[in-house]
């Protein structure tokens, strides 16, 4: 047997999740794994916005995890011993692994991925952001060269490679963001054209007019102010509504006004994607090696930090794709 440490829940969390909501553990694993299994040492735990959904028992029906077991979320992780012939020691991998310094998993569960591409990209500009950004961009909506995009959350993993596509697809990508520290990143890190900061006053008044597609990933205050701007069967797609996480109000999108911009909404889920996969990294490949897409990373170093860096998530404060290095 082994030991390895873990974070878990330190109790039932109803509201954002705090620090000292979570707490480390020690768990014995087999050092051996069973048939179609993987022994793996995890190398970077990503934490997304829907992570804190999870744990608080609001997101999609899942299963809220309880106090003392694994989180969600998914890691990259190198496989040190392998019980099924798909994998080998060596290999890395990606899948929910808990937030564990060694996991044992079932093969099954686990894909493998190029390292030459990246490591901890797989968790972002590869990953689940990647693919939800991809999906928006290409398979909701339909994004032409000349276009005007526009996408709230600009400086985040996700609304930050949606950005990109954006302008690899040759439309010229408007983004949103708050605070001028976020607005810089989206235009100096990530490429957009523009970025408007949604706390100066009058802000919705700097949005361009004839906005094909918006991208939305805040709520309410993203869709009143781009709605009268849309332009005639232009096309939201509804990735986040992060602004709302909080306090569980509604964001509502008026049928009127959307019907006289012959307007179009996406509901987009990335489960739906998930067979994509292969078709997105096809897309993506040529561009990460060319430095075309690239990613900011927001990283948190050991395993100890990875409460505090969720609740940094959960508040909105994560500067791009928000990772734990274990």
């Amino acid at each position: 047997m082994i030991e390895t440490s873990e974070i878990t829940l330190r109790r039932a969390v109803t509201d954002l999740p705090q620090a000292d909501d979570f707490e480390r553990v020690t768990r014995e694993l087999p050092d051996v794994p069973n048939a179609g299994q993987l022994l793996v040492r995890v190398l970077y735990i990503g934490l997304d916005p829907y992570v804190s959904q999870v744990i608080r028992g609001k997101h999609m029906g899942e299963e809220t995890p309880r106090p003392g077991g694994s989180l969600p979320g998914e890691a990259v992780a190198q496989v040190i011993a392998s019980a099924d012939p798909a994998f080998e020691a060596g290999d890395h991998v990606v899948g929910v692994t808990g937030w564990a310094e060694q996991a044992i998993v079932e093969a099954s569960a686990m894909r493998k991925v190029d390292p030459a591409l990246g490591i901890a990209e797989h968790l972002g500009l590869l990953g689940l952001p990647g693919l939800t950004a991809w999906a928006g961009m290409t398979q909701l909506a339909t994004v032409k060269p000349g276009d005007i995009v526009t996408i709230d959350g600009a400086a985040g993993s996700v609304g930050g490679t949606a950005g990109q596509i954006a302008r690899l697809l040759g439309a010229k990508a408007v983004g949103i963001a708050g605070g001028p520290d976020k607005c810089a990143q989206a235009i100096e890190a990530y490429g957009f054209d523009d970025c408007i900061d949604y706390h100066r006053d009058g802000w919705e008044d700097r949005l361009p007019q004839d906005i094909a597609v918006h991208f939305e990933n805040v709520g309410q205050k993203g869709i009143d102010a781009v709605l009268p701007r849309l332009r005639h069967y232009g096309e939201i797609v509804l990735c986040g509504l992060a602004q709302h996480y909080a306090d569980g109000s509604q964001c509502l999108i008026p049928a009127g006004r959307l019907m006289g911009r012959r307007g179009t909404v996406h509901g987009l889920i990335v489960y739906d994607f998930f067979d994509r996969r292969d078709a997105f990294i096809d897309f993506a490949r040529p561009y990460v090696i060319s430095g075309a897409l690239r990613e900011v990373r927001d990283t948190a170093e050991g395993l100890d930090a990875a409460g505090s860096q969720l609740a940094r998530v959960a508040r909105g404060e994560a500067m791009g794709r928000a990772v734990v290095r274990v």
